[in-house]
């Protein structure tokens, strides 16, 4: 509750997504006389899990209704997206009222998947790109060729000793699963690549070193754990496999509000052979 001018209290304004409105339990939190954090168990908990969950925002084990470190996870990943647009938004890993609001605003309905405002635009210093990284959320946005949105994944990158370099990148060969599980062994000892593995360059074909590829170890996803490649979990990196082509363009970037976007659009953006390719990170 809060209070007007004569100091009477006034019921908060509802929540507008059918994801949340009808959750008893999230009421306390929209007044803020509770929060969503290590612990909480219910319908609530899960409908802010199965939220995070169809934007993108990895949630290994998925939307059990239980908060635990996976959920903190994937609900600082959304804090951090979200603050630049809901300046009360702090990246906690903790559900509070702000928090709430801005899932309220930028979930899509119940059974939908992906997000509607708040999205990168799919042009680096005015290059139409096919795919945008963005490292400090934990997120791959796949665009079709029209820059409408395709896909929104999940993903891991560089660790705090190999980072992933941000910048404009070109798809420079695919890798299908038995090319990938071999340069996995060769490499790294294992199928550490998943069942997919798309090698960048830079944009003017430079070697970069770097490549969009799955992961045998999933429940680091949203997490700066690799050794500068960008990970993802078999469905995503499957549909990115399928949706882009060579030559395609990756913009790779800190945040969401990266200036090399340029402004954000003004209506919803909607969602060969290289056998002989060599992976130096993962």
């Amino acid at each position: 509750m809060t209070a007007d001018s004569t100091g009477s209290s006034t019921p908060p304004i509802p929540l507008r997504n059918e994801r949340f409105a009808n959750q008893p339990d999230l009421a306390g939190v929209l007044e803020g006389k509770a929060t969503l954090g290590a612990g909480a168990k219910g319908p609530g908990v899960r409908a802010v899990q199965q939220a995070l969950a169809d934007m993108g925002f990895s949630l290994h084990g998925g939307a059990d209704g239980i908060f635990g470190a996976q959920s903190a996870k994937a609900v600082r990943n959304f804090q951090t997206h979200a603050r630049t647009a809901f300046p009360g938004v702090q990246p906690t890993g903790v559900v509070d009222a702000a928090t709430l609001r801005a899932l309220d605003a930028l979930a899509p309905g119940p059974g939908q998947r992906g997000q509607t405002q708040h999205l990168p635009t799919p042009r680096y210093k005015g290059t139409p790109v096919r795919v945008v990284v963005v490292k400090d959320e934990h997120r791959t946005y796949l665009f079709n060729p029209q820059g409408q949105l395709q896909g929104l994944f999940g993903n891991a990158v560089g660790a705090r000793y190999a980072k992933t370099d941000s910048g404009l990148k070109k798809v420079t060969g695919k890798l299908n699963e038995a090319q990938a599980h071999a340069l996995g062994k060769k490499l790294w000892g294992g199928p550490v690549f998943g069942p997919r593995l798309i090698d960048l360059s830079w944009a003017d074909g430079s070697r970069s070193g770097e490549e969009l590829h799955g992961t045998s170890a999933p429940a680091q996803l949203g997490e700066d754990v690799s050794h500068g490649c960008i990970r993802h979990d078999d469905a995503a990196i499957l549909a990115l496999y399928d949706a882009l082509q060579v030559g395609d363009m990756v913009a790779i970037v800190d945040s969401v509000n990266d200036p090399n976007l340029g402004p954000a659009p003004t209506t919803p953006t909607g969602t060969p052979d290289l056998s002989g390719a060599v992976a130096s990170r993962k």
